[in-house]
């Protein structure tokens, strides 16, 4: 079953999961460096995020926390804003590139795809809850082009649900808007937890958001029974 946009996302990992070099001595190149230095301003932005808020976050903050010089930033980043962009870029990227394995990795049903790719994403979401915050919490109050990034990221998921409509019989009548309001309640339950500290809960949500996802193509005893980790 093709995955459409999902497949289209970069397939990388995000700069902050730079690999590490092999083992023996190394010839370590500037390009190398200045990567490795990004990731780990990107993490320190990320965790002084969780911990002061985005308005409040200082670069001299981001460097102390990086452990890096504040010319060193400057070389990386033109300002805040644009670290965060890129924050919330690596966030958003990694949050898709691991519901894509996830979901071809799964079974061949689309049922079974959607409980995939939710539960990856919310395994994303608590084993990465700082670089989650960026992207799903701040993203929506961070100026315009962070707003459009997190758009751009729902939009992205949209399709996935949608094949659903195609073996559904009342998929015609389903309302157009159906799949981003099934999307914006799942981030909605992610931002909760993830604004209140408690991440570690979200991957306990799994069985209801895959029923709450499934309802509407499927009927209510059927979603149940994929959300329970049963064939549909």
């Amino acid at each position: 079953m093709a995955l459409t946009a999902l497949e289209q996302m970069p397939s990388e990992r995000g700069p902050h999961l730079v690999p590490h070099l092999p083992p023996g001595r190394q010839r370590i190149s500037h390009d190398f460096v200045l990567q490795h230095q990004r990731s780990r301003i990107i993490d320190a932005l990320a965790e002084e995020i969780v911990e002061t808020g985005y308005r409040d976050v200082t670069v001299a903050d981001i460097v102390r926390r990086a452990g890096v010089a504040r010319n060193t930033f400057y070389k990386i980043f033109a300002n805040k804003e644009e670290c965060f962009l890129a924050a919330a870029d690596v966030a958003g990227q990694e949050a898709m590139r691991r519901i894509a394995a996830a979901i071809a990795e799964a079974g061949d049903t689309w049922p079974e795809h959607v409980r995939a790719g939710i539960g990856e994403f919310l395994a994303f979401a608590a084993s990465e809850s700082s670089l989650a915050r960026v992207f799903i919490v701040d993203s929506l109050s961070a100026g315009p082009e962070a707003a459009d990034r997190y758009e751009r990221t729902v939009k992205a998921i949209v399709p996935l649900l949608r094949i659903g409509r195609e073996d559904c019989a009342n998929g015609a009548v389903l309302p157009d808007t159906l799949e981003e309001t099934i999307i914006g309640g799942i981030f909605w339950i992610v931002y909760q937890r993830i604004a209140l500290g408690r991440p570690e809960e979200l991957q306990e949500a799994l069985p209801e958001m895959v029923e709450f996802a499934l309802t509407p193509y499927l009927g209510f005893e059927s979603a149940r029974r994929v959300a329970e980790g049963f064939p549909c």
